[in-house]
């Protein structure tokens, strides 16, 4: 009977990295508003009909606020969280460049919006990661403006007429 109480002990505190309640709370607090944040902007991309829509940009926002957060309570600044947010906004950077087509034909470049969405995306998440919820929300909101109204404002203009 030692053994399974070794075994039942062991396996039970492997899943106790977290016991404060307070802590808990603010995890889930913080990956949900990654999801709903990445949720916002990939709701936006797969509307306008891109490759990367509400799937990739939740998964993208909610990995990159849980890499931070399994990084721990450290200070922006300290050495350790700085590596961790490069090499996240690094890597999804080498994802985004996947998105990215130049056709040779007419040497028109694609993708680079989505790109720079789901990349934006990841660096939400990093913030959120951090404990900046304020920054993360007005951030998407900025972000939604610049990918939803931008085209139409563009879109408007170009009807119009010049005056001469």
């Amino acid at each position: 009977m030692e053994t399974w109480d070794i075994i039942i002990t062991t396996a039970t505190n492997e899943f106790m990295d977290i016991t404060d309640i307070a802590d808990n709370v603010q995890i889930t607090i913080r990956l949900m508003l990654a999801i709903l944040l990445g949720g916002i902007l990939g709701y936006e991309r797969e509307q306008q009909g891109k490759a990367a829509g509400l799937r990739t940009h939740i998964l993208v926002c909610s990995a990159t606020a849980m890499l931070v957060l399994a990084a721990g309570p450290t200070e922006v600044l300290e050495d350790p969280m700085s590596r961790v947010v490069q090499g996240i906004l690094a890597g999804v950077g080498f994802l985004c460049a996947g998105s990215i087509i130049k056709n040779n034909a007419n040497n028109d470049v694609q993708g680079l919006t989505t790109a720079a969405s789901v990349w934006f995306t990841a660096a939400i998440g990093v913030v959120i990661g951090l404990g900046q919820p304020v920054l993360s929300i007005l951030s998407a909101l900025l972000a939604v403006v610049v990918l939803h109204l931008m085209p139409l404002i563009f879109e408007r203009n170009k009807d119009r007429e010049p005056h001469e």
